[in-house]
């Protein structure tokens, strides 16, 4: 279908694209030696699964699950549809493209498609199309719904952005054929493993303040408490000889008494990394800062 290599399909506040050489720094020594099944239990815009799809042809299996379940639909559609998907795409380009100039009428049409897709009323190929179009007008690529699952992020100062990228979206396609697609809460992805798997968690960040938060990704807040289960569901596969990393923010950065991560992960490998956060309404605020990257398992980065 295409040689080209697929690459994220999504604008996501928090990919990891930049963080890609410090997880690679971060797999264990002998990944490239045998087949083994990578799992992905946060996906989000799955920059570091499409980059272990390319870097290692001995992936045996893929695995990816999110909570988003409008998120997961978009997956399953560019596996499925993408020609149909595409199609669709290429006229919500060419309308909104079509009101360049007319700030208004843009806007209007931002706000009628926004409204659509909070209705879930179109079928799969539709809403796929509705999530990557929000995702490519919107502001900063920003994911955020409210209690009611109503997605309110408003749109972007975008001029004549990417709507539909059909390369890509063909490549994202053929890629996502050796992937299990799931929907729903991270744990289940446990039944996916096998004697020789690596999971990397990307879960929705701790806030390193009350206005940074971009955790509102699904209608139930990650707070504390669920970053405490997933330390101990960490703790669970570390048991079973599961090698693991995850990423998180480094609220130490901001707070140097807060100990919170090295805390609750004691026990394992904590390397701090470097990352530059674009999502701020402040560019001021913008720039480098550290992140955690931490294992069950020691590997030369570790701190």
């Amino acid at each position: 279908m295409t040689d080209k290599i697929a690459k994220p399909f999504l604008k996501w506040a928090g990919g990891k694209t930049q963080l890609i050489n410090d997880i690679e720094k971060a797999l264990p020594n002998d990944i490239s030696k045998d087949k083994f099944t990578y799992i992905e239990p946060f996906v989000g815009s799955g920059a570091v699964l499409f980059w272990m799809l390319n870097k290692f042809p001995n992936l045996q299996n893929a695995v990816i699950n999110d909570i988003n379940d409008d998120l997961i639909n978009t997956y399953k559609t560019i596996s499925s549809r993408p020609k149909e998907l595409i199609s669709i795409l290429d006229i919500l380009q060419n309308e909104f493209h079509g009101l360049e100039g007319q700030d208004e009428e843009k806007k209007e049409y931002y706000y009628s498609k926004r409204e659509l897709y909070n209705t879930r009323k179109e079928e799969q190929s539709g809403q796929a199309a509705l999530f990557i179009f929000l995702n490519r007008t919107c502001f900063n690529g920003l994911y955020r719904v409210n209690r009611k699952n109503e997605y309110n992020v408003p749109m972007g100062s975008y001029k004549r952005p990417t709507i539909c990228d059909r390369e890509n979206i063909l490549a994202v396609s053929q890629a996502l054929q050796k992937v299990e697609i799931l929907c729903g809460d991270y744990k289940e992805t446990l039944n996916f493993a096998d004697n020789n798997t690596l999971f990397y968690f990307d879960p929705p960040y701790k806030p390193l303040s009350e206005t940074s938060s971009f955790n509102s990704y699904a209608k139930d807040e990650f707070n504390d408490q669920e970053q405490i289960r997933l330390r101990d569901f960490c703790h669970k596969l570390d048991t079973l000889n599961h090698n693991w990393i995850l990423s998180n923010s480094d609220v130490k950065g901001k707070d140097i008494n807060d100990d919170f991560f090295d805390e609750i992960y004691s026990e394992f490998s904590i390397s701090r990394v470097k990352a530059r956060r674009s999502i701020n309404a402040n560019p001021e605020k913008r720039g480098e800062l550290n992140e955690l990257l931490i294992t069950n398992y020691a590997y030369e980065q570790a701190l």
